[in-house]
């Protein structure tokens, strides 16, 4: 992906204020918490994975989840299910929208909390709620995930990052107990690959990217796959959705070609459709991300 080598995030736009304060707060935060909920994009679960989370956690208990498990095939789920496995987690799959495998979600973050219960008990302490934590980046579905765990709206959740700005408990139950913090973009990014992943999904502000250079990565891991793990993703889904196919091209020399043959030659035009096209599945469901043991 020759694009993402001299790609450039504009660090100012990249890590706005009240990021930095938030996680701030959410390392006071943890201290309190029982069990860390770990929300990440299920069409990019390994750019999603925050590199200080393994630090943050500690030896506190994790519930790994994929959220929008509606963008991946089948197949692709049970591949990541696998690959979790060999990394000794389980992972719970959630389209937090629709609340699909949400209970399975609360379940287990209550069995997280079991075991404390128990060591207070053995104290002669009373039991109480198991406090958790959701933590991942803007816009992969924390709030909705949270209102879906609720069964009520009380978080607000919006298509675009970084609506939850401050820190708050919500009792989910009288076992359950949930901290929604804001989404946390780590300060740098040195996987210039994962940043542009980010920008495609949209799981970071709209004002750290360039269009045109985001889109034609977008083309780049589309074809990409199409050469390595066809068998994974639609066949041609950018031919299917334009009449223009991009495996002759790179993802730039596509986004040109594209703007010619149906934008009149505006290529910002063109990026924006791409990117939008993607995001709202009209590819097909596709991954941007394969477990790197694929074979």
């Amino acid at each position: 992906m020759a694009l993402t080598q001299n790609y450039k995030l504009n660090v100012i736009q990249w890590y706005p204020g009240h990021i930095a304060k938030a996680e701030k707060n959410l390392k006071e935060q943890l201290k309190r918490v029982d069990v860390v909920l770990e929300v990440r994009d299920a069409r990019i679960p390994l750019a999603t994975h925050h590199p200080q989370i393994d630090e943050w956690v500690g030896n506190k208990a994790r519930v790994l989840i994929f959220n929008r498990v509606d963008m991946i095939t089948p197949q692709m789920r049970d591949l990541w299910i696998d690959w979790s496995k060999r990394q000794g987690e389980t992972a719970y799959f959630t389209n937090a929208q629709h609340g699909q495998g949400v209970v399975a979600v609360s379940k287990a973050a209550q069995a997280a909390g079991v075991e404390l219960n128990q060591r207070r008990s053995s104290r002669g302490m009373l039991p109480r709620p198991v406090r958790a934590v959701v933590i991942g980046f803007p816009n992969v579905g924390k709030s909705a995930l949270i209102n879906r765990l609720l069964g009520k709206r009380v978080v607000e959740s919006a298509a675009r990052p970084g609506v939850t700005r401050q820190l708050r408990w919500v009792r989910i139950s009288e076992q359950l107990e949930l901290l929604d913090a804001p989404g946390v973009i780590p300060l740098k990014l040195e996987d210039q690959g994962a940043a542009l992943k980010l920008a495609i999904c949209d799981d970071i502000g709209e004002a750290a990217y360039d269009n045109q250079l985001v889109a034609a990565e977008l083309v780049d891991i589309l074809n990409y796959l199409q050469h390595i793990a066809p068998n994974l993703l639609p066949q041609k889904p950018l031919e299917s959705r334009y009449e223009l196919d991009s495996t002759p091209h790179t993802g730039e020399a596509y986004l040109h070609a594209l703007a010619e043959h149906r934008y009149q030659g505006d290529v910002e035009r063109a990026a924006r459709q791409l990117l939008t096209d993607y995001r709202k599945g009209f590819f097909g469901t596709i991954p941007l991300e394969i477990p790197p043991d694929y074979q």
